[in-house]
């Protein structure tokens, strides 16, 4: 049996949780961060669970490990943890983090406005703004996104056939337009889409294979975004992004806002530079652009995205797992239904 012991700092960006953990994090191997991804996902996975799930998170946690950088003109590196898994990228993670390492003096980075972070999907670089000893905001280029797939017919359980674009900013979204089978997010309880979100999910993984061109270990969905009319005249449009089985964004999603940029440029609704005021479920918003153009190895053309948001921290903790307790490794209500 062993005991365990985790320091980190909490805040949100734009209304979701980020929970940065800055000591206990374990030594992992690998010569980039997505190897490292892997090797903590094989040895290490515990440590997520635990610090994510109830008891000491709640079904819509999300965090990051702070770590080194691994580049030599990087200034940190970070590793994304959520309830739904360890994903290679996560946009209002990479906001907050960023936030509370530059607040709380963890990184000086080596040009002052400006952080390089390695991370599985790639390299981000973040620009960011100051009010005193306040971050004010964050603006992230992400890396190549892309529209993979157009027009996609997706049988769902409760819609029946929907056109669905598949797109990449980080992570693989389906992305459902208002259309007649679905009338637009504003018109459904955040449980309803929940759970129709996890059915996406399955039914998308079983009809089409959802595969990164340039990574090919980067397969599959494991979100949705659900899309609707803005609450507001401000905005340009909103999002419901499904994560896993039981996560729901309260930010517009960072990713998922990349993703969304990249979609609209491809389908030409979104010319380069033009702001994309992206609304979330609570009505906090996110600041897409399309800041160039580029191709894939195999020559799909893709966007290099910015996103900009803003994160508040609200506090630090202490967490210890001790594997002699019940429930250590922490657990999720969904395990237990059948």
């Amino acid at each position: 049996m062993s005991k365990h012991h985790f320091k980190s700092i909490e805040g949100h960006t734009e209304g979701m949780p980020v929970r940065m953990v800055i000591d206990g994090a374990p030594p992992l191997a690998g010569a980039t961060m997505e190897a490292r991804r892997k090797t903590f996902v094989e040895h290490h996975d515990w440590m997520r669970r635990a610090l994510m799930l109830e008891p000491r998170g709640h079904v819509h946690m999300s965090g990051t490990l702070l770590y080194p950088p691994i580049s030599a003109d990087a200034d940190m590196s970070l590793l994304f943890i959520e309830t739904s898994g360890c994903l290679p990228m996560c946009g209002h993670a990479s906001i907050g983090s960023v936030s509370f390492a530059i607040e709380t003096g963890l990184v000086r980075p080596k040009s002052p406005g400006t952080v390089i972070v390695d991370v599985p999907a790639g390299k981000l670089i973040a620009k960011y703004e100051t009010d005193g000893a306040r971050v004010s905001s964050v603006r992230f280029t992400n890396v190549p996104s892309f529209l993979l797939h157009r027009d996609v017919e997706i049988v769902h359980p409760y819609f029946g056939a929907l056109a669905v674009d598949i797109a990449y900013g980080g992570n693989f979204y389906p992305i459902v337009e208002a259309q007649p089978n679905f009338p637009g997010c504003e018109h459904f309880t955040p449980d309803q889409l929940l759970a129709w979100g996890r059915q996406m999910q399955t039914a998308v993984n079983a009809a089409i294979d959802v595969i990164h061109p340039d990574h090919p270990g980067i397969r599959g969905v494991n979100h949705t975004m659900w899309t609707g009319a803005p609450l507001s005249n401000d905005a340009d449009a909103r999002a419901v992004v499904i994560a896993g089985d039981s996560l729901i964004d309260r930010s517009p999603c960072g990713t998922g806002t990349s993703a969304r940029v990249a979609q609209r440029h491809a389908r030409g609704l979104l010319d380069i530079g033009q702001a994309f005021r992206h609304q979330s479920l609570i009505g906090s918003c996110f600041i897409g652009r399309v800041e160039s153009t580029t191709k894939l190895a195999n020559g799909l053309a893709a966007i290099l995205p910015c996103v900009e948001g803003r994160a508040y921290l609200t506090g630090r903790a202490e967490y210890y797992v001790d594997d002699a307790q019940p429930y250590a490794h922490g657990f999720s209500l969904q395990e237990y239904v059948k």
